[in-house]
C-alpha cells in the first residue's frame, strides 16, 4: 500500500471522518463502521483532504481531465480542494464544476456553480463516499445536459466494498456498468483493515478482534 494511503487511513482516524462501533445507516443495514466526510471542519484539514484527492486522481487519470466535477452539497468542497492541490502538487491548472440543487435565474444564473461545462471537456466526478450509486442517478444527467463532454471517471474517497443495489456486485462496479466510466476510491475497507487491524495507532487498536469479527460477518452479509 502506498504511503500516501496509509497516511489518508490515520487522517479519517484522526479527523473523525472514520468511526467504529454500531451504526445505522441511510439504507437501513447496520455497520461496524461509519464514514463522514462531514467531519472535515477545517481548512488545514480540507488542505490534506484535497491532497489526498489530489494524488489518487494523478494515479487514476493522469493528467487526461479537464474538470472536477463536485455534485451539491459534499462535492462542492471536495471539487474546489482538490483542483487547488493539484494544481500545487501537478502545476496544471485544472476546472472545478458543480451543480445546485436550485437553478439560480438571476446573476450568475443557472444550475451550475465554478466553471461551465463546454463540448471536448474530460471530467472527472468527485464525491465522499458511494454506497448505492443514487448519487450519480441524479448527477450524470445533469452533466450530460450542459454539454458534449466525456466523464474519464468517478473518485470516492472510501470504496466501502459492499453490494449495490443490483445485489450482485459493488456500488462502484455497478457504475461501471451501467454508465461505462471508471470508478475508483483513495482507499478500501480492505485497505484499513489491513492496516489497522491489532496495531496500535496513537496509543489505541482501533480494529481489534472482536470488531474484525464484527466486519467479517457485516461483509459476509453485505460483501461484494
Amino acid at each position: 500500500m502506498e504511503n500516501y494511503k496509509k497516511e489518508f487511513i490515520e487522517f479519517m482516524v484522526d479527523s473523525k471522518a472514520l468511526k467504529f462501533g454500531d451504526f445505522t445507516l441511510k439504507s437501513g443495514r447496520k455497520s461496524p463502521f461509519f464514514m463522514n466526510a462531514g467531519a472535515y471542519e477545517t481548512g488545514g484539514q480540507l488542505k490534506r483532504l484535497g491532497e489526498y484527492y489530489a494524488r489518487a486522481i494523478h494515479e487514476s487519470y493522469g493528467d487526461d481531465f479537464d474538470v472536477l466535477f463536485g455534485p451539491a452539497y459534499k462535492g462542492i468542497p471536495l471539487s474546489v480542494a482538490a483542483a487547488v492541490a493539484y494544481s500545487e502538487l501537478y502545476g496544471r491548472e485544472v476546472r472545478y464544476c458543480s451543480n445546485r440543487k436550485e437553478v439560480k435565474d438571476h446573476g450568475d444564473a443557472g444550475i451550475l456553480l465554478g466553471s461551465r461545462l463546454k463540448d471536448g471537456d474530460r471530467v472527472v466526478i468527485i464525491e465522499d463516499v458511494t454506497t448505492s450509486g443514487k448519487s450519480i442517478e441524479e448527477t450524470y444527467p445533469i452533466i450530460m445536459a450542459q454539454a458534449k463532454v466525456e466523464i474519464r471517471g468517478l473518485i470516492v474517497s472510501l470504496n466501502r466494498m459492499e453490494k449495490g443495489p443490483g445485489g450482485r456486485i459493488s456500488a462502484l462496479d455497478e457504475i461501471k456498468e451501467r454508465y461505462g466510466f471508471d470508478a475508483c476510491a483513495i482507499i478500501t475497507m480492505k485497505d484499513v483493515g489491513e492496516y489497522l487491524y491489532n496495531r496500535p495507532y496513537r496509543g489505541q487498536v482501533y480494529i481489534d478482534d472482536a470488531l474484525k469479527a464484527a466486519i467479517d460477518e457485516y461483509y459476509g452479509i453485505y460483501g461484494a
